[in-house]
């Protein structure tokens, strides 16, 4: 028999295996839990060669506790959720808005996860209504949300692990420089 005779017998084996064993894939499907959905990451932008910001990484005693913060009362997408032995050790979610991420990693025992001189910053229009949500969800805030000098309205809380946040919504006021000199000039009166 001919090679070409021999690959196209093996191509008709492949495609009645498949329809046969289909019914029973999906019987196993069905019976397997649902495992978070992996959604591919977009391409990486065409940065000319120039450095990009990829996502910060939040060192944590507890990744499902840590998780259930972010995704649950944040709203993050929970895109990859790795696991050692049963227990979650490492999470990357995507911010409801947009491409950015975080990961969570698990901190090795006796490992501090203070992060002193780090705050993570999340923009969101609604500011007073996501609040709102949060505090309904018996969350603390430790500053509701007001108009900052610079002509940006903040909140700020601490994830479980006391990492700090600060909610903003910088609207028209984001890239403006003549804000902080504005400010400055009101500090001097």
């Amino acid at each position: 028999m001919s090679s070409a005779a021999t690959m196209k017998k093996v191509a008709r084996k492949q495609a009645s295996a498949k329809k046969t064993s289909a019914p029973r894939a999906a019987k196993r499907a069905a019976a397997k839990p649902a495992k978070p959905a992996q959604t591919r990451a977009p391409a990486p932008p065409k940065n000319e060669g120039k450095l990009t910001f990829n996502h910060a990484m939040v060192y944590v005693k507890d990744v499902d506790r840590a998780m259930a913060f972010y995704r649950d009362l944040m709203g993050f997408k929970l895109i990859e959720d790795f696991r050692y032995k049963g227990n979650a050790v490492y999470a990357r979610l995507r911010a409801p808005g947009g491409d950015g991420t975080i990961a969570l990693h698990q901190a090795g025992p006796g490992v501090s996860v203070a992060s002193d001189g780090v705050r993570l910053y999340f923009e969101v229009r609604d500011l007073d209504d996501f609040c709102l949500k949060l505090q309904k969800k018996d969350f603390y805030i430790t500053q509701l949300p007001q108009m900052m000098p610079w002509g940006w309205r903040h909140a700020y809380l601490n994830d479980p692990d006391g990492h700090e946040i600060s909610l903003y919504w910088a609207g028209e006021n984001r890239m403006m420089k003549t804000v902080m000199k504005a400010a400055k000039e009101a500090g001097k009166g």
